[in-house]
């Protein structure tokens, strides 16, 4: 009884189309680089799923706080259909690929963001 008194109330789930905009900013910015092409992706991503691509901002400062991928993927499972990530993780790609520069965090990142949002590996 005296535990709950001072225990820390659960932080309030994220706002699931902010996640998924911050797991975008998270890939763009694996490689050490938020290239201009990547942000310019995210824009575009965002305003043809969400109608205006607004939440860049507040998805840039959720990443940067965001302490790890598993909180940003959480939000994202608890709120969009099974069915509807293989879109976000095309997405994804969308990002790694705008820089035509690939390297091998981004292709761990992507391994790592297709299983914590549930989906097979072979999938993304």
């Amino acid at each position: 009884m005296i535990g709950r008194l001072f225990r820390k109330p659960e932080p309030e789930a994220p706002d699931g189309r902010v996640a998924v905009a911050a797991l975008l900013v998270r890939v763009a910015r694996t490689d050490g680089e938020y290239a201009q092409a990547e942000r310019a992706v995210i824009q575009d991503i965002l305003t043809r799923r969400y109608g205006s691509a607004e939440l860049l901002p507040q998805a840039e400062v959720m990443e940067a706080n965001a302490g790890d991928t598993v909180h940003l993927t959480k939000a994202i499972k608890d709120q969009i259909a099974h069915e509807d990530r293989m879109g976000y993780l095309q997405d994804l790609w969308r990002v790694v690929l705008a820089d035509e520069a690939r390297d091998f965090e981004e292709d761990g990142f992507m391994r790592l963001a297709s299983n914590l949002l549930g989906m097979a590996d072979r999938d993304s």
